[in-house]
């Protein structure tokens, strides 16, 4: 099946991520796009096989740029409803201190199905919270992830100032900075992939200003210079972070990370949202990457990211669902039309279109997570894709199929390739059985809800 070859035909509408003209499918031979069709063309390259798109949609696979997976165990946790952050994140951090080795795995299963069925096939995790018997986590994550056979950046977050040393986070999930240190070498050393055909990277990636020490900021910059890997963080989420900061370092949280030396191309931030326009001039220059999360920013009234102005300054901008405990799901192309109508607010109906919002969720993404071989179709580049079938109630009587894609609330794909296989099929995954697991993750849910009322 390796050397055959699949025509993707006649779709109802193809998203390229770029100008290119893919109007009648693309030709996938292997793991690879080997040919884009256009109009009222048939391919050049001898076919194998065929499959009629006629009635569906297809985009490159979307690709998730924040989140964290541990969360899906307490979404809409009732003491922590109608709160903003800082208050959100002391309640939760009391019940989070209790996560084990079962939960991490179940909860990145579940969290990664649910993006892939949402058609994303490259998701990203900031796992920061380590307590005890919880040091490898991130091992247990990237076995989970290969149960799902899709792609991942998973970082290795990191939290050294809890409550008695004037942090959010309880003692009991914080690490001293050695063991954080040492820990980011050895898994970058075991798990890195830089290849184009890469599953798994690893980033360094402290949770925030908040929970990390100076002296912890500067030396993961200097381990993921020798090490050649991204770095990333929250950063101007709310203005209650910017005034922490001033109190606490003198400066604003971007005068903070320069200071740090974390200003550039490999750098990727979460939210970027309460900047000044000198800063955010100064992240264009440097080409940071900005995770934007629409959904989790509306719930957490957060404010609203300056998607268009970060752009036009030169940051790459991506799509993110966040963490599940503010938002609360993990939809991608859910995510794709709260970005589009939250941005209208901002930026008008003409600035902001379907197009834009969905570059943001492929080619923007894969740009902030330094993958360049992933989120748009072009010769050459991985067979990543999702088909979205307008098959449904939702979808009659739309005029451009790729406009009522994401403004008649699409939720989930009915095929997902990555790298050349399908994974999903029918809406169902190869191998997972989603009820099974989703009984599995309520349990487990239950049994931290309970370990961890206040």
């Amino acid at each position: 099946m390796q050397n055959q070859t699949l025509w993707l035909k006649s779709p109802a509408a193809i998203f390229t991520g770029n100008n290119l003209d893919a109007t009648n499918g693309l030709v996938i031979k292997g793991n690879t796009i080997v040919e884009l069709v256009p109009s009222g063309m048939r391919p050049k390259t001898a076919i194998d096989s065929y499959l009629d798109c006629s009635n569906k949609v297809i985009t490159p696979g979307l690709i998730n740029t924040h989140h964290h997976f541990y969360q899906t165990l307490t979404r809409a946790v009732p003491g922590a409803l109608n709160k903003p952050l800082f208050p959100w994140l002391k309640y939760l951090y009391q019940i989070w201190k209790n996560l084990d080795e079962e939960m991490i795995y179940t909860a990145t299963q579940l969290a990664g199905l649910e993006l892939m069925l949402s058609g994303a096939t490259c998701i990203a995790d900031h796992h920061y919270v380590f307590p005890t018997g919880l040091e490898h986590a991130i091992d247990i994550q990237v076995e989970a992830i290969h149960t799902l056979g899709c792609r991942a950046t998973l970082t290795r977050g990191s939290m050294s100032l809890g409550e008695s040393a004037g942090g959010l986070p309880p003692d009991s999930v914080i690490q001293t900075e050695d063991t954080i240190l040492q820990d980011s070498q050895r898994l970058i050393s075991k798990y890195h992939d830089t290849s184009a055909e890469s599953y798994i990277q690893i980033a360094l990636a402290p949770c925030s200003p908040f929970s990390v020490s100076t002296s912890l900021m500067k030396d993961t910059a200097q381990l993921a210079k020798e090490n050649d890997v991204m770095l990333h963080t929250h950063l101007a989420e709310t203005e209650d972070e910017n005034n922490f900061c001033l109190r606490q370092f003198g400066m604003r949280p971007l005068d903070y990370l320069e200071n740090c030396n974390w200003l550039g191309d490999k750098t990727w931030l979460a939210h970027g949202i309460h900047f000044n326009q000198d800063e955010i001039n100064r992240l264009g220059k440097a080409q940071v990457g900005i995770a934007h999360c629409p959904t989790s920013n509306m719930l957490l009234a957060s404010g609203i990211c300056p998607t268009v102005d970060l752009e036009a300054a030169g940051c790459h901008l991506g799509l993110a669902v966040d963490g599940s405990a503010s938002n609360d799901c993990s939809n991608m192309i859910q995510e794709v039309r709260q970005s589009l109508l939250q941005q209208r607010l901002r930026y008008g109906a003409e600035v902001i279109t379907a197009e834009r919002v969905l570059g943001y969720a492929t080619t923007g993404s894969a740009k902030v997570l330094g993958r360049p071989s992933i989120g748009q179709f072009a010769v050459g580049m991985q067979a990543d894709l999702a088909l979205f079938s307008l098959d449904e109630l939702r979808f009659s009587g739309v005029g451009s199929a790729l406009d009522g894609l994401i403004t008649c609330g699409a939720y989930q794909v009915d095929k997902l390739m990555i790298a050349g296989k399908w994974l999903i099929e029918n809406t169902e995954h190869s191998s997972i059985i989603s009820g099974q697991l989703m009984e599995k993750h309520q349990l487990l849910a239950q049994k931290i809800l309970d370990k961890g009322i206040l």
